[in-house]
């Protein structure tokens, strides 16, 4: 099978740093798994029943409150783009923040041509272990990804601050 149609698999130890202190180590785990389900193998179920039991602030206006909104707004998402998955090329940790740099596509065949998709830094706080509140930048690569980007900008889903 070509390797671009294969779902991206984010490998923790690829991206592991000797500074980071245990609790941003453990931090890291919890985001790349999460990540992985959610994003990679759209497995909704796994990730409310890991992640869906605390209080989940979503700081992207588009994307409802809780982990019970964000898992919508991707199943809609994959309804439209089943082949929707990030590459992830870099994570940072920072005590309480996890910093995810990705190159995300909406089609298979795109994977790994970065003049497709959308350049995304995902970060996200975490509080005793659990994932507690996101941001993320996102920046459309092509014609494609700024006229869906264009066209799904304007809705607004919760009331959170961006900053």
């Amino acid at each position: 099978m070509n390797t671009q149609q294969q779902t991206p698999t984010i490998v923790l130890s690829d991206f592991v740093q000797e500074h980071w202190t245990p609790q941003e180590s453990e931090n890291v785990a919890v985001v790349v798994d999460f990540f992985q389900h959610l994003m990679n193998e759209h497995n909704f179920e796994y990730t409310l029943a890991t992640y869906g039991g605390g209080s989940y602030t979503q700081h992207n206006r588009a994307i409802p409150n809780e982990m019970s909104g964000l898992v919508e707004y991707v199943k809609t998402l994959t309804k439209r783009f089943p082949e929707y998955s990030f590459d992830v090329k870099r994570i940072t940790a920072d005590g309480d923040f996890v910093v995810l740099h990705s190159h995300t596509t909406l089609k298979a065949k795109h994977r790994g041509n970065e003049r497709k998709g959308f350049i995304i830094t995902d970060t996200f706080q975490l509080k005793n272990g659990k994932l507690t509140a996101h941001w993320d930048a996102i920046q459309p690569i092509d014609f494609f990804t700024r006229f869906i980007f264009l066209l799904t900008g304007g809705a607004i889903g919760n009331n959170n601050p961006t900053f």
